[in-house]
């Protein structure tokens, strides 16, 4: 069901996908000078071949996104859809930021000539900063509640909504970090990510609307440049703000969990690191060929290009849930 905006939605999906793939055909001759990605020695060794691919491709969609998301609160505020246009403008800023965090950590590889940017402890630190600012300006510019809401009504969370939804921000982006690592896989999985919320939003959450168009746009853009064999990657610059910004977005719909199923994917990945570790340290042997789960299959044999679709499909299938306990 799409409500009376729907050109709108269009028009911002349109614009983003321009202004991303112009940018990003720009930006390329640019980053093959400076910005060519080190490779993690860790990684399967057939990656060695993607030596000297250009990263950090993902400023193209981070700058057709938020000028695309910018305007859209402009216009939701000439609408009179003033706590609208406050929510795209918070759920933006925290991308943005995630994103700043991202910029930092890919500078320092490219400085080192390594693979190893920020401490983890550092990124989590300045994320943790990221999600406590976006939930603490939605109480208070939004007098954001704490429910949760279902196709059945409202659960309201009381105090745990909080903690659950700062997990949630912080755990979807990262895992949205870890699904980068073959061509096209963080890509696709994000435009059906966005596929799935507007999907959800459409009728029933303006500024989520806008958001999903724009995720959509931004991903299905830089998947030209992308899809196997990659002339760019999108770098933890790129990453981190699709995975903010899918999360944010979550948010702003009045149930952080939907992104759990929308974002199956990341949960996936993530989750395959740490059962990898546990694992590992208890047994001393490997439950996977490798982790994340994409490079075991990988190791399995399967073609990048397979990998992708089938994340694709599984996003779309895994976000059945989140259409039936969420829809009215």
């Amino acid at each position: 069901m799409i409500d009376s905006a729907f050109p709108l939605y269009l028009t911002v999906f349109i614009a983003t996908f321009l202004i991303t793939v112009l940018v990003e055909r720009s930006l390329i001759p640019i980053l093959q000078k400076s910005g060519k990605q080190p490779i993690y020695e860790g990684g399967p060794r057939w990656h060695i071949s993607k030596s000297g691919t250009p990263t950090m491709g993902g400023v193209a969609f981070l700058v057709g996104i938020t000028v695309s998301l910018f305007c859209a609160a402009l216009i939701m505020l000439s609408m009179g859809k003033r706590e609208g246009a406050i929510s795209l403008f918070l759920c933006l800023g925290f991308s943005v930021l995630n994103s700043l965090v991202g910029i930092i950590d890919d500078l320092r590889k490219l400085k080192r000539r390594q693979n190893e940017g920020l401490k983890p402890y550092q990124k989590l630190t300045l994320q943790s900063i990221c999600a406590t600012v976006f939930l603490i300006l939605r109480y208070v510019l939004l007098d954001a509640g704490t429910a949760l809401s279902f196709s059945f009504g409202e659960v309201d969370a009381g105090l745990l909504y909080y903690p659950l939804a700062f997990i949630i921000l912080l755990g979807i982006t990262n895992c949205a970090n870890l699904t980068d690592g073959i061509d096209g896989l963080a890509t696709g999985v994000a435009f059906a990510v966005g596929v799935s919320l507007f999907y959800i939003s459409g009728a029933l959450n303006t500024e989520a609307s806008f958001i999903s168009s724009a995720l959509m746009g931004g991903a299905c853009a830089f998947l030209i440049f992308n899809i196997n064999p990659a002339r760019i990657f999108m770098g933890d610059t790129g990453s981190l703000f699709l995975g903010a910004l899918g999360s944010a977005c979550a948010v702003a719909l009045g149930n952080p969990l939907l992104i759990v199923f929308i974002g199956g994917i990341y949960v996936i990945e993530g989750i395959s690191v740490i059962l990898q570790v546990f694992y590992y340290k208890l047994t001393k042997k490997r439950l996977f060929k490798m982790a994340p789960f994409h490079h075991h299959l990988e190791k399995c044999g399967w073609g990048e290009n397979k990998i992708c679709i089938s994340a694709i499909i599984v996003t779309l299938l895994l976000s059945i849930p989140a259409f039936i306990f969420y829809l009215p």
